[in-house]
């Protein structure tokens, strides 16, 4: 199951439509255990950094969010799904955001720049190998609509750029970890190849995980059968100590 995430600042329906076009099984969610769950998780975001931070911390979201990243399954962060995963955004003073990647939010300035940045805008991948640009062509357009852009500490997690006064960073990869700036669901051919890797990422995940569980228990099986005892899931093992935006 595909978890997009509902914290009532978001464009539900488009990002349903299109992922399920790409053949995802979408739950649209806004229970934490649901996201914890899932095997991928969406996180769209259309509004105030601020308000969707504040919408997602009330729903207990934020650490099921944390939680989830953590297990190594896909995350794809859109528009201002991208900018929460920062620390802070210009757009909020105060305002603490997810923490995931080390970094700020800041606005666009400059002497005749229109803002919001609205429109059609082109990419320039730098990372050719993250996933989510698997097929996609160096220059390929895609659709941008935010005043604020995700300026991150490590330029390592930038995986693809746009020019608009500032370059700044249009796709996020780290690990398991995706974000665009502009909206894939709005970015017709190119957008859609993009969900459609996504939606790949979520079924390799899941076929590693089942592949794993299995050799698990053969493991399993192989000690019992020579007569190595197993501990219990009920206690600890021994030797262990039993603890353990914008628009």
């Amino acid at each position: 199951m595909l978890a997009l995430i509902d914290y009532g600042s978001g464009n539900l329906r488009s990002a349903e439509k299109a992922l399920a076009r790409v053949g995802a099984a979408v739950q649209i969610v806004n229970r934490p255990a649901d996201v914890v769950a899932a095997d991928a998780v969406v996180l769209p975001g259309v509004g105030a950094f601020g308000d969707c931070i504040k919408n997602l911390t009330e729903l207990g979201m934020d650490v099921a969010i944390r939680q989830f990243i953590q297990t190594g399954k896909p995350f794809l962060g859109i528009c201002v799904g991208l900018q929460m995963l920062f620390e802070s955004g210009a757009e909020s003073p105060g305002v603490a955001g997810l923490g995931i990647l080390p970094g700020t939010v800041p606005r666009f300035v400059g002497a005749g720049l229109k803002v919001p940045h609205m429109g059609w805008n082109r990419l320039n991948i730098r990372q050719s190998a993250c996933p989510l640009l698997a097929g996609i062509a160096d220059g390929s357009y895609v659709y941008f609509v935010h005043s604020y852009y995700g300026a991150p500490r490590q330029e390592s997690v930038i995986a693809a750029t746009t020019e608009y006064g500032v370059e700044f960073a249009s796709v996020i990869w780290s690990g398991n970890v995706f974000a665009t700036q502009f909206h894939p669901e709005k970015s017709q051919a190119i957008g859609l190849k993009m969900l459609e890797n996504f939606v790949g990422l979520k079924k390799e995940s899941g076929v590693r995980s089942q592949e794993s569980g299995q050799g698990m228990r053969e493991a399993g099986g192989r000690l019992k059968a020579a007569g190595v005892s197993l501990p219990t899931s009920s206690g600890p093992r021994a030797g262990s100590s039993g603890s353990q935006e914008s628009e």
